[in-house]
């Protein structure tokens, strides 16, 4: 699977996408209009190893809920994200059984060398 979960409105992810240069193979979902549904959100789980790392302690609702005062499990990770995408950490890029989540330096650099084949 080539795929990228991203935000259209999002700066970093247009940036990232445009500097990962991308081959066509890949199938981008813009987050905020095609929502994520509960199997690809458990695939990126099965990917990554847990839901919580590709929840997002940056968004906005984040602080408004005072989530960091809550003690949230696997479960509340996967209902927040399904709930609303800004919870999604992104970009979220999967090229085959590898899975790169969020817009740090060293995640954005492995993707683009597993993308480019170096």
């Amino acid at each position: 699977m080539k795929k990228i979960y991203y935000l259209s409105t999002c700066d970093t992810c247009k940036r990232i996408l445009k500097e990962l240069e991308l081959p066509d193979s890949f199938q981008l979902q813009d987050i905020k209009k095609d929502s994520i549904t509960a199997e690809q959100l458990d695939h990126m789980k099965e990917l990554s190893g847990s839901y919580e790392s590709l929840f997002s302690r940056r968004a906005r609702l984040y602080k408004e809920r005072d989530l960091k005062n809550k003690n949230l499990d696997e479960g509340s990770y996967k209902d927040l994200i399904l709930e609303h995408y800004t919870f999604l950490k992104r970009p979220v890029i999967i090229h085959g059984d590898k899975i790169f989540v969020g817009n740090s330096k060293k995640s954005v650099e492995a993707a683009k060398r597993s993308i480019h084949g170096e």
